[in-house]
């Protein structure tokens, strides 16, 4: 196997879902760090780099849960889950529901065309960074990247 095949990086059974989860995540985070900062410093440049982070995350959930539910297919047969397998399949679809629930927020917030966003989002945010790192933590367990896999 060359590590440069492309035939193998494309069609490898779970290559998709390992390499796309990075943006959600990275972008998700990125864009609460931005919303957080935007809550305190009350700059609007800020409030709309964080809704279109939250909008491409929300965006990009989709593609990675469904690579991921093609990977247990396929590498799994569609076995039934159990143990750190299941919690992260689990704990993937809540995050991708919360990151979702934010941008939902947010964009409701943008179209009524509210000088502030509800408070509220703020716990909702920082629960849902908890979640998606408690998820990639068990995902990094799963690709052996945390330990044994």
């Amino acid at each position: 196997m060359h590590p440069f095949d492309l035939k193998t990086m494309i069609f490898a059974k779970h290559a998709q879902h390992v390499v796309l989860i990075h943006f959600p995540i990275a972008l998700f985070i990125i864009g609460v760090f931005f919303d957080f900062l935007a809550q305190f410093n009350r700059q609007r440049l800020l409030v709309a780099a964080a809704y279109y982070n939250l909008l491409v995350a929300a965006i990009v959930t989709l593609p990675v849960v469904v690579t991921g539910i093609l990977a247990w297919q396929w590498e799994l047969d569609g076995q039934k889950l159990k143990g750190i397998l299941l919690m992260h399949l689990v704990l993937g679809c809540v995050s991708s529901v919360l990151i979702c629930m934010v941008w939902f927020i947010h964009m409701r917030a943008r179209r009524k065309q509210e000088e502030v966003l509800p408070g509220y989002r703020l716990p909702i945010e920082a629960a849902a960074v908890a979640i998606v790192a408690l998820t990639g933590h068990l995902g990094g367990f799963l690709s052996g990247v945390n330990g044994p896999g």
